[in-house]
């Protein structure tokens, strides 16, 4: 709840607000995990799961500290999601040729992403009015150029 209070905010009221309410709820979660170890057994796989995380403690607090770190890297994995689901259909490009097009044509989805514009939206409207363009104003289609009014709806 904390951060998704705090999401998007600038840093340094990200880092207050860590400071204020997450950096004790840390402390109080370590001092809990270190009187749970004393009533494990040392051979324990749950005492195995404590230790682990309390040698990488320093690390977990980290974020309290500085406001520009995420507490979890779940943006980043969604924005590889793409390559890892990609991954087995660029085995069928057929060639370098094609694999080349499937670069160009993730590289201009990317682009789009980017600039804050659905894709799929802005494809639509490049297919559908290509054909008539003169072929020295091809620019006025880069996603940057594209605004939501020039999408056509279905």
């Amino acid at each position: 709840m904390i951060e998704a209070a705090i999401r998007g905010q600038p840093p340094d009221q990200r880092r207050a607000a860590r400071q204020a309410q997450s950096l004790a709820l840390i402390d109080d979660f370590e001092f809990w995990l270190r009187a749970t170890l004393l009533r494990l057994s040392r051979k324990s796989d749950t005492t195995a799961a404590i230790m682990y995380s309390l040698n990488l403690w320093p690390a977990l607090k980290r974020y309290c500290d500085d406001g520009c770190i995420e507490i979890d890297n779940s943006a980043a994995e969604r924005s590889l999601r793409g390559v890892a689901i990609g991954r087995r259909n660029y085995l069928f490009a057929g060639a370098d040729s094609g694999g080349e097009r499937a670069a160009a044509v993730y590289s201009l989805i990317g682009t789009a992403k980017l600039n804050g514009i659905d894709p799929e939206a802005w494809l639509r409207h490049v297919l559908t009015h290509i054909a008539n363009h003169p072929v020295n104003q091809v620019h006025d289609f880069l996603p940057w150029d594209f605004t939501s009014t020039m999408a056509i709806t279905r």
